[in-house]
């Protein structure tokens, strides 16, 4: 059972991240001390540097080569159950489209496993469970943070993309080359004009993923942890504390980004009270309902199939909102998801805890 220092050791990792958020809050809403302008580089800051070492350091310290095959294929296929059910619900009612998947899988798959997870974990499962939590985090860092920022750049290129067609069209301008193709050479032309539109689309995608910091990061993090816990390697300290100087303030200069992002809408609940409460369910009942779906399918059982589902239980990662600020797709959603989120977390753990006890 959780003992009150166990309680104590969650309650001290969450608090400080809620210092920073109110910090920030208090810094724009009533000493104003920052401009929109600055809002947006400090956010920026977080999103191409903070968050990319982060990454590296959490990839770089894991063992690539004793990781958990049961827990990473169950992660994988409650992700892919997740993106399927959104996708489905996105086509049937036509409404939201790529933007409310992202933000269903944001809310739904990414929880916040790194600072309160692990000591709530170790507290109700022992030390075994941190490890296997670090395998989580390491997966998220490595792909799914990635597939995370390949989707909204894809809904940002198709977004600029069909403005162009409007804007031309609507200022009276030459028809789209693929329109006027496909008037002069009918189906296969037209056809043929989509393909060539949706792979400049990815194209124009792959090459701002390729240039993105956090690309780079969790990459070059998988290879070092692979040539580390391979001939056990170390870094120089040099290389070390440099790294360890910014990474170590990524948590916390997100909780500060999302602090200025509150400070600038007028309420705090900056989605709406129905929309929060859509947010919570699919957090705290969507989410662990496809991880017990998915990890029951591929057999895990006892204390594994418990891990797994508390995990998914968690609140909001803070890492999901950065991106959707940075990128502009339903920020205040996810906003209000961490911050509600991570205040009903211990009892919703606890709930989950006791269910799964008997």
């Amino acid at each position: 059972m959780i003992s009150l220092a166990d309680g104590y050791h969650v309650i001290a990792a969450t608090v400080p991240l809620y210092f920073a958020m109110i910090l920030a809050y208090v810094s724009v809403k009533w000493w104003k001390l920052f401009t929109p302008e600055q809002c947006a580089g400090i956010n920026k800051f977080v999103a191409k540097f903070s968050i990319p070492l982060l990454s590296f350091q959490v990839i770089s310290e894991n063992n690539p080569y004793k990781m958990n095959l049961k827990l990473i294929l169950a992660d994988f296929l409650q992700k892919l159950l997740a993106f399927l059910v959104l996708f489905a619900l996105t086509k049937l009612s036509s409404r939201g489209g790529l933007s409310s998947i992202i933000t269903g899988l944001s809310l739904s798959t990414m929880p916040n496993t790194l600072i309160l997870g692990i000591p709530l974990l170790r507290a109700m499962y022992g030390d075994k469970s941190a490890t296997l939590l670090a395998q989580i985090v390491v997966l998220q860092s490595l792909i799914w943070y990635n597939l995370l920022l390949f989707l909204f750049e894809l809904n940002a290129t198709k977004a600029a993309s069909e403005t162009t067609v409007a804007v031309s069209q609507a200022s009276g301008g030459e028809e789209a080359p693929e329109e006027a193709q496909g008037k002069e050479g009918g189906e296969e032309t037209q056809t043929r004009a989509r393909k060539s539109k949706t792979m400049l689309i990815f194209l124009t995608v792959g090459k701002k993923l390729m240039a993105n910091p956090n690309t780079h990061a969790t990459l070059l993090g998988l290879i070092w942890a692979s040539i580390q816990f391979r001939w056990n390697i170390k870094f120089p300290a040099i290389v070390e504390k440099s790294i360890a100087i910014l990474s170590s303030g990524g948590l916390g200069m997100a909780m500060f980004s999302l602090g200025l992002f509150m400070a600038s809408r007028p309420s705090i609940i900056a989605c709406g009270i129905r929309m929060a409460t859509v947010a919570m369910i699919m957090k705290f009942i969507a989410g662990p309902a496809l991880m017990a779906a998915a990890s029951t399918t591929l057999g895990l059982k006892g204390k594994l199939l418990r891990v797994a589902i508390v995990q998914a239980a968690l609140p909001q990662g803070i890492v999901p909102f950065v991106f959707a600020k940075e990128y502009n797709v339903h920020p205040d959603i996810l906003s209000t998801g961490v911050i509600f989120g991570m205040l009903i977390a211990l009892p919703v753990a606890l709930v989950y805890y006791l269910l799964l006890a008997l």
